[in-house]
């Protein structure tokens, strides 16, 4: 009996030990997706895949040990690549999945440097919804300027203390990882009394996050080619349901292998543009409007800009798994400084830039700016880069949706939406049309590309950047913190929630006065 208790108690540690070992967990490293290239991407996939499969597979070690100390029978042959200790042999496809995986979390070749971690990021926070900046500046002025730079200083230091809370002292003094994911961090600050609670919510404001953004692709790309053939007899939302149909085949997706090649091209592009219209806007610095830049603010639509700011920012959510798969771990401070003081100084120039060259006149997207000539051009390149993006977040909706409504095991709320051969169900292919679809309705009917982002910003921007780094960074560590980042932690919360409540609800009035005006019309 003695023998069974300590071979169950060690078969238990050796298990939860192997948990630790994953470095990319859930699904924030899909969210790096967006931020990661090529092969980077895809094995973020993989990796992905894996852990599931290990954190599902855990129980099946104890279950195989009890039987086997108990004289039961040996576990089946299909079980086996639930051993995450090395004793049995993995399936050929998941021994190909794990070499992968192995070399992304360090166990192979070094993965990521500091360089390539910052052009993640660079990519993540640098993105097209850049392109609503100088209309955040046409309701704030300097003082949205100030805002640009204030949201970089803020999101850089939650950045860090989110990293922080993946670790904790051991016995021996030792600063060591044992958090992997946002989730974890969530779930360790809601512990014990609701142990998956933290979880939960985070995984529910990154849902909302997927699917706004895929609503604004899609807003974005309707947006953008109306304004460039305007003399065509085709209205914006006509554009929208065009754009989608190029998109449903997103609904067959089994891995981002495919758009992922094209993942460094888009960015690469979308640098391009952002040059392009930079240069403009210098060709014409005679004719800038600088008395149009004041010291005040529009009260009734600045919170959206705050909103439509803070978006433009949103990288904490993949950071963890970013953090985990660098080769020098102790260089992600750095990586983080430079990475937002560049955002800082680009953002804040091609805002200012773009704003002094339109003034009272800009839009929501600043493409819509340009003369006609070589608007066509920028914004088929910008419908592009947005039709590419979207099957990113998409999957990672999906991931989500399926993994904890549909395979969640025992804690799932419907059966399983794939079948034994590994093929998805077709009532689970309608879901999936269905969420294109909705993407396509929201974008129809509140077609307002500054006033989702500023939505979005409020909600779950203000919340996975401000407000759950700080309040988890003073649960988790508080004792061991100085008075200043108390302070810090204490103001980041209570600003970034006014910011929130009031962006949000500002947005919300906003859309569903644009609602309104649309049903009226």
């Amino acid at each position: 009996m003695a023998t069974l208790i300590r071979s169950k108690i060690s078969n238990v540690a050796t298990s939860v030990s192997n948990k630790s070992q994953a470095k990319v967990s859930g699904v924030f490293a899909r969210l790096g997706f967006q931020a990661a290239t090529d092969e980077e991407a895809v094995g973020f996939v993989h990796c992905d895949d894996l852990d599931y499969e290990h954190r599902q597979g855990l129980q099946m070690d104890i279950l195989k040990s009890e039987g086997s100390e108990e004289g039961g029978e040996p576990p089946l042959e299909g079980d086996i690549h639930y051993q995450r200790d090395g004793t049995g042999p993995l399936p050929p496809s998941a021994s190909k999945d794990e070499g992968v995986c192995s070399e992304l979390s360090g166990q192979g070749k070094p993965r990521i440097t500091a360089w390539e971690a910052g052009w993640n990021v660079t990519n993540a926070i640098q993105g097209m919804f850049v392109l609503g900046l100088p209309y955040a500046i046409l309701h704030g002025g300097y003082l949205g300027l100030f805002l640009i730079i204030f949201a970089a200083v803020v999101c850089c230091y939650t950045g860090k203390i989110l990293i922080a809370c993946l670790y904790e002292e051991n016995e021996d003094g030792e600063i060591v990882r044992v958090r992997d994911s946002y989730v974890d961090i969530a779930n360790a600050c809601c512990a014990p009394r609701f142990p998956s609670l933290g979880g939960r919510i985070v995984n529910v404001a990154q849902i909302i996050e997927l699917v706004m953004t895929c609503i604004l692709y899609v807003v974005v790309s309707g947006n953008l080619m109306y304004n460039s053939f305007p003399t065509l007899p085709v209205s914006q939302k006509s554009w929208s349901i065009i754009a989608t149909a190029v998109l449903l085949p997103c609904a067959f997706l089994k891995n981002l292998k495919a758009v992922s090649k094209f993942s460094l091209l888009c960015t690469l592009a979308h640098f391009v543009i952002n040059i392009l219209v930079i240069a403009y806007c210098l060709s014409r610095a005679r004719d800038w409007a600088w008395d149009k830049v004041k010291f005040y603010i529009d009260v009734k639509k600045f919170p959206i800009s705050i909103g439509i700011i803070v978006f433009s920012y949103t990288s904490q959510i993949f950071l963890p798994s970013l953090e985990g798969n660098m080769q020098n771990p102790k260089e992600f401070h750095c990586m983080m400084n430079w990475t937002h003081i560049a955002a800082c100084i680009l953002k804040g120039l091609f805002a200012l830039v773009a704003y002094l060259t339109w003034a009272d006149e800009t839009k929501e997207v600043i493409t819509d700016n340009l003369p006609s000539t070589i608007r066509a051009v920028v914004n088929l390149f910008l419908v592009a880069k947005a039709l590419l993006s979207y099957p990113l977040p998409f999957f990672a909706a999906v991931e989500v949706l399926e993994r904890s409504l549909f395979q969640d095991g025992a804690r799932a709320f419907f059966p399983n939406c794939y079948g034994g051969d590994g093929r998805i169900k077709s009532w689970g292919l309608t879901l999936r049309c269905a969420l294109v679809v909705f993407t396509l309705l929201m974008a129809i009917y509140v077609p307002h590309f500054a006033l989702l982002m500023g939505l979005t910003g409020s909600l779950t921007g203000a919340g996975l950047c401000f407000l759950l780094p700080s309040l988890f960074h003073l649960k988790l560590l508080w004792r061991k913190l100085f008075w200043h980042h108390v302070f810090f932690d204490v103001a980041i919360f209570v600003i970034g929630g006014i910011c929130s409540v009031s962006g949000f609800i500002h947005s919300l009035e906003g859309l569903i006065e644009a609602y309104s005006t649309n049903t009226e019309d």
